[in-house]
């Protein structure tokens, strides 16, 4: 479904790769991180080329609630006692530059963004927790402190407050920044071979190759797919609402996310672990909110976005894998990819012309601490347990069951498929398994997709791919 960004906004078409090229440094990917690593390395001297699969801006980017904030939840007390002190002030210390970074580029190239400056809060019903968090935040140098709710339309025992923090239009942004790159459209990189990328329509060498494509399509080496898993969360854009100061998360992830944009507020909430839809339509629990706290409001576009999820919370940037010298890459964002992107450009940066950065420990993708290790065993789990389903889950539904807008897991001449039957009756099958790595797909009702519980890969209710992982599409032949 098409975000409030995508209507208010257009970019022009870039051409796609012409032939074979050579470059010093290519990005795979034109969203947010994408653009920026190319603007940061282009500025620092070096050639850089950007290959995006569809259009820019076109992913993960456009479907963004689109804060600038190092307000990244109730972080930094957990950092602090599961990483220590010293990589949670690297933590802190990145994400304040990269909002100052941001600033600073917006001012100086005067980009026409809607950039206004806002302060972000954390709310609760926990008063100690918040405590905790508020003097975690202050001792690692952020600009927070506890507050009361009072703008909240509901009750909250208090919030952490960030101050002069920032919200933006990301795809006027974005339009503007890469209108002095070298930028590829509708150009895939189907693989990647030691320093060259292959394309459709040609190949790419390069020095050095940046994985900035939301989730890594190469498996081995890096094993990224064991180690983040994608989840799905919700948004709608209201007209006819009373003013909310500020930006607002739930400090346990169940509640509602609040901004303006203009005379819009976006309301967001809902969050699943992509291919795991709890049941209800997230939407229609979306809309139960605005009537209750907004009875006068009135919704004007909805839309879903899916972030990459680490199980320490910590992005990896940095080195692809010790195997891969010449790459390198930039993922698992959780839910902060605005204002990760530009840290991700920072840090690429400095590894890239110096070789060091202040804050590469704490984001190194090499890193396999006890709780990432936890992590890769519980992403296993799941994954195993989705490709068990395959083989032994028995499906309940036949074609002829399926109303017009449903889709559902069944059988269809002796095969197990997932089918859909448009609103014209029309049906359309296709095939289970995620071309990635085999996990069975399940429905999601509310963007009428498949998507993979694993690794989080998408697909239309017609079989053709939306994201990745994975490189191709499902649809049934035969």
């Amino acid at each position: 479904m098409d975000s409030i960004w995508s209507t208010t906004s257009s970019l022009r078409e870039r051409s796609r790769l012409p032939g074979d090229r050579e470059t010093q440094v290519a990005v795979i990917g034109g969203g947010m991180a994408g653009i920026l690593i190319a603007h940061t390395l282009q500025a620092a001297g070096l050639r850089v080329a950007v290959l995006e699969a569809g259009r820019i801006g076109s992913g993960q980017s456009q479907h963004t609630t689109a804060k600038v904030t190092a307000q990244h939840g109730m972080c930094y007390d957990r950092l602090i006692r599961k990483l220590g002190a010293q990589k949670a002030r690297q933590y802190a210390q990145a994400n304040l530059a990269a909002c100052k970074a941001l600033d600073d580029l917006i001012t100086t190239r005067g980009i026409d963004c809607d950039w206004q400056r806002q302060n972000a809060y954390v709310y609760g019903d926990d008063p100690a927790a918040l405590d905790r968090e508020a003097r975690a935040a202050a001792l690692l140098g952020l600009p927070a402190d506890r507050t009361d709710a009072s703008s909240l339309p509901f009750p909250a025992a208090g919030a952490v407050r960030f101050s002069d923090q920032a919200q933006f239009h990301p795809l006027k942004f974005l339009g503007a920044l890469a209108d002095g790159l070298t930028v590829y459209e509708q150009t895939p990189v189907l693989r990647v071979e030691r320093d060259h990328l292959v394309t459709p329509w040609g190949t790419v060498r390069a020095d050095r190759i940046i994985f900035a494509c939301h989730f890594p399509f190469v498996n081995i080496p890096g094993l990224y797919f064991a180690r983040m898993y994608q989840e799905r969360s919700y948004v709608l854009a209201l007209e006819h609402t009373p003013p909310v100061d500020g930006m607002w998360i739930s400090a346990d992830g169940s509640g509602c996310s609040l901004r303006t944009w203009g005379t819009y507020l976006l309301l967001g909430g809902g969050h699943h672990r992509s291919g795991a839809h709890p049941g209800p339509s997230r939407y229609d629990w979306l809309r139960t909110q605005a009537r209750t706290f907004f009875p006068k409001s009135q919704e004007r576009a909805c839309w879903s976005a899916q972030d990459c999820m680490t199980p320490d919370g910590v992005p990896y940037i940095g080195r692809y894998a010790a195997g891969r010298l010449n790459w390198y890459v930039a993922t698992g964002f959780n839910k902060w990819g605005m204002t990760s992107s530009m840290a991700a450009a920072l840090i690429l940066r400095d590894l890239l012309c110096s070789g060091t950065s202040p804050w590469a420990q704490v984001f190194d993708p090499g890193r396999f601490g006890t709780t990432a290790l936890r992590g890769v065993a519980s992403q296993s789990g799941q994954a195993a347990v989705h490709l068990a389903r395959y083989f032994f889950q028995i499906p309940s539904e036949t074609a002829s069951q399926l109303s017009p807008g449903q889709g559902g897991i069944l059988f269809y001449q002796g095969k197990k498929l997932g089918g859909y039957r448009d609103l014209d009756g029309s049906l359309y099958l296709v095939d289970l398994r995620c071309p990635h790595l085999g996990c069975q797909l399940e429905w999601n009702p509310d963007e009428r997709s498949w998507d993979c519980p694993c690794h989080g890969s998408r697909f239309d209710a017609r079989g053709q791919l939306l994201s990745g992982p994975a490189q191709e599409g499902i649809v049934h032949e035969g």
